[in-house]
């Protein structure tokens, strides 16, 4: 026996002849190792945190030896899809299809449902109970940027010079997978430099909307106004209070006049509002003069794992906001609006935009199309690099994730499947074109 395959069962069967009845069988069992040449397994151990082999025997019948089965067990879901690219040419999918929302559509007209209650972010007014996780996620993001800055003094992060493609590990990866400009010409190889901290976090900017109910931009106020961070625009919506960036804070409903109209009401009657209670204290990005790398190991390995715990808070956070304050993407390109409608600038350049004449094509927006994962290589050994050869083995992860677990910190549960953890890697080529 060569080789076996991991995930598999490996079954030995002998048949016995009989020279008569009352004579017992005699069997001659094929002896050999089920672990041989199962260099993979080393590999295997190091990644999964449980590998058991398990031997079983089935009931022995007249002509038939007892049958062994080895079988490797893993803790983790096998093989999980890589995220999928998506072309510049191609739209993005609606979250929800248009086929399923005409058909919810038709019936709550048929059963006659009664109508929903208006959402208090749809009538002017602000979700007080939203309040602290908006400004959880504000300080989320700012300490997510603040502990990147200083794990990547240690942790070594490369960026393409031609594509916005990024590599954690002391040497870039050698996939041909290069799109920037002139890559035919390097026959799709990359060339790595230094990456900064944009390049992890992506910056989607959006709007910043003094009255978020108010008239949609049009496209001659499109350079009047100014863009923020979506995230931080989400979080202003939703109770965040910067004096920099001031917003309308209604106290009573508007009154709709009209499909598309309304007036503010008049809060004139109403009693002064009472002093409001002492705020979550904001955090502040450190300039890149102020930035130290960690003192030690051991508080690299804290910083890395407060980095992860303050990603899911963002993640998890800006998820709830969504849910009640509407954010929209354009289909064709990564333009982000918060806000019950999109804006009416033409500064959509995607593909045939020509067609469009420059408008965009906005539909509901998902939370990895306002907090954008950029996914990299998982590199299961930063001393070996990745070879080109076992590209089908390797898996992948957010660079936030990568770049904390090579700091010391373990991997969350929900990353495992993506970055193949209970997958093999062979130890050569050889080994690697047996694997079935």
């Amino acid at each position: 026996m060569d080789s076996v395959c991991l995930n598999s069962i490996v079954t030995t069967t002998v048949l016995v002849h009989s020279k008569g009845r009352n004579q017992q069988p005699k069997c001659r069992i094929l002896r050999c190792n089920p672990l041989l040449n199962l260099s993979s397994l080393d590999s295997l151990k190091r990644t999964c945190s449980g590998v058991a082999l398990e031997l079983k025997l089935k009931s022995p019948s007249e002509k038939l030896c007892p049958v062994q089965v080895v079988r490797i067990r893993c803790d983790h879901p096998q093989n999980a899809d890589l995220p999928r690219y998506y072309s510049r040419k191609e739209k993005k999918p609606f979250p929800i299809p248009i086929v399923e929302l005409r058909r919810a559509a038709r019936d709550r007209m048929k059963n006659r449902l009664p109508k929903r209650r208006v959402p208090p972010p749809k009538i002017g007014l602000v979700i007080k109970s939203l309040v602290p996780v908006a400004y959880n996620v504000y300080n989320a993001r700012i300490t997510v940027i603040n502990n990147l800055k200083r794990l990547m003094k240690v942790v070594a992060v490369n960026g393409c010079k031609w594509c916005n493609e990024i590599h954690v590990g002391p040497v870039g990866h050698p996939f041909k997978s290069c799109r920037g400009s002139k890559a035919s010409q390097r026959k799709g190889h990359h060339e790595w430099g230094k990456a900064v901290i944009e390049d992890i976090i992506v910056p989607l900017e959006a709007y910043h909307l003094y009255d978020r109910l108010g008239k949609r931009i049009s496209h001659e106020e499109r350079f009047s106004i100014p863009r923020i961070p979506a995230v931080v625009e989400l979080c202003i919506q939703a109770g965040v209070d910067i004096p920099e960036y001031p917003t309308k804070r209604r106290r009573k409903p508007i009154i709709w006049t009209g499909k598309n109209e309304f007036v503010d009401a008049d809060e004139s009657e109403l009693p002064d509002p009472e002093p409001e209670s002492p705020k979550p204290p904001m955090l502040t990005e450190i300039p890149y003069p102020e930035v130290e790398p960690p003192s030690s190991t051991e508080e690299t390995v804290l910083l890395a794992e407060e980095t992860l715990e303050a990603w899911e808070k963002m993640r998890v956070g800006a998820n709830k906001l969504m849910k009640m304050y509407p954010v929209r993407v354009c289909g064709y390109c990564p333009e982000v609006h918060i806000g019950p409608s999109g804006h009416k600038a033409q500064n959509c350049g995607a593909h045939k935009h020509q067609q469009r004449n420059g408008q965009h094509g906005w539909q509901t927006a998902v939370l990895d199309d306002l907090i954008p994962p950029r996914y990299v290589w998982h590199v299961p050994d930063v001393t070996q690099p990745l070879q080109r050869e076992l590209r089908s083995f390797y898996g992948q992860a957010p660079a936030v994730i990568e770049i904390c677990v090579q700091a010391g910190a373990e991997v969350p549960e929900q990353y495992k499947p993506t970055m193949r953890f209970d997958v093999g890697i062979p130890s050569s080529i050889k080994e690697a074109e047996m694997v079935v």
